[in-house]
């Protein structure tokens, strides 16, 4: 199994992903199962063959009828039907009125539905209008690869009825996840409101298991998981914001952030930790590490670490960092890429 190392950088995975993608066994792309039913925001258009007046088009209902057809003694459930059984439904409810009517149900616009959603660490975050049937990998690889940030884990939130493929119902009408996600490979938890969580380790993905390398569907929310932050301040070459995740040393931490500079002391470095509402402070000697007469640190998500530097006074006091990135994203601001 390939392990997931802290330093792998944006260009890499993206060209590994791109690899992987065409290392596959080259397939035609399949036809998307779920424009073979009807989903919500579908535009749908009920055509009865010679008698205008009972035609109608419309969508359909937040509880998944048709909205507002008229002369039908009871609503008619459309959601993640076909069309031909909404077409036979339409045909034995107008059958009171009508001799032998011939109903055509057509959808004729799919462009309404939910929208996917891929963002966290990835280059370019951003929404996708699913039209044909597409895979985890191929949205990383359109989304510009996995950043340095990510932590290792994927998770895809799967809102329960927006997409129909991931409806299928058993005999007891219980709702069934996909088969494909029920495996070692990925930790599938089920809420009581019929929505799903998805776990997969980028290690498999990157492994080539098929299983950790989904269908994505309509109205999926995948999120590639960042690192808590950590951060390096003081004499070294580069000051920077990194990635906390297991076994991150303080040695590996400044080596991270280029290695001390010529006039810091490498005896009086200070790690800022918090405590819960308080701070406290470890002071480390990091030639002692080096000459394997100390312990190397394991870093904390949020620890930060400052190096002072020669002539200028130490910090008695946690520096105030501010996120680079800031606050929550706001998806509907994404942009929008439709793949088809």
């Amino acid at each position: 199994m390939l392990e997931f190392k802290p330093y792998i950088y944006t260009f890499f995975c993206l060209l590994w992903l791109q690899g992987f993608a065409h290392a596959q066994t080259p397939q035609p792309t399949p036809a998307n199962p779920e424009n073979e039913t009807i989903h919500f925001g579908d535009l749908i258009d009920v055509d009865v063959v010679g008698s205008a007046e009972y035609d109608w088009r419309g969508t359909i209902t937040p509880e998944g009828f048709l909205s507002g057809i008229d002369f039908v003694d009871e609503p008619i459930y459309a959601l993640c039907r076909t069309e031909e059984d909404i077409a036979r439904q339409i045909e034995k409810a107008y059958g009171k009125l009508l001799r032998a009517p011939k109903v055509v149900v057509r959808v004729l616009d799919r462009s309404g539905r939910p929208v996917s959603v891929l963002y966290g660490a990835v280059k370019t975050p951003q929404r996708f209008q699913i039209q044909r049937s597409v895979r985890l990998n191929e949205l990383i690889i359109l989304s510009g690869g996995i950043t340095e940030r990510a932590s290792g884990e994927i998770q895809i939130f799967r809102p329960q009825y927006l997409s129909c493929q991931a409806e299928k119902k058993s005999d007891e009408n219980k709702t069934a996840v996909d088969d494909a996600n029920r495996t070692s490979f990925v930790s599938t938890r089920r809420e009581d409101n019929g929505s799903t969580y998805i776990n997969i380790k980028i290690t498999d993905l990157l492994a080539g298991r098929s299983e950790a390398n989904p269908l994505i569907l309509t109205g999926d929310i995948v999120t590639i998981m960042e690192a808590e932050p950590i951060y390096i301040i003081g004499g070294v070459a580069s000051p920077k914001q990194i990635s906390s995740r297991s076994q991150m040393t303080i040695s590996r931490a400044i080596a991270t952030a280029g290695g001390l500079t010529k006039d810091a002391d490498a005896t009086k470095i200070t790690i800022f930790r918090r405590a819960g509402r308080e701070s406290k402070t470890l002071e480390v000697d990091l030639d002692a590490i080096k000459a394997e007469k100390a312990q190397d640190i394991v870093l904390q998500a949020f620890d930060i670490v400052d190096v002072p530097q020669k002539g200028k006074a130490k910090r008695k006091f946690p520096p105030i960092i501010r996120a680079i990135e800031g606050g929550e994203k706001n998806t509907l601001n994404l942009p929008l890429r439709i793949v088809d």
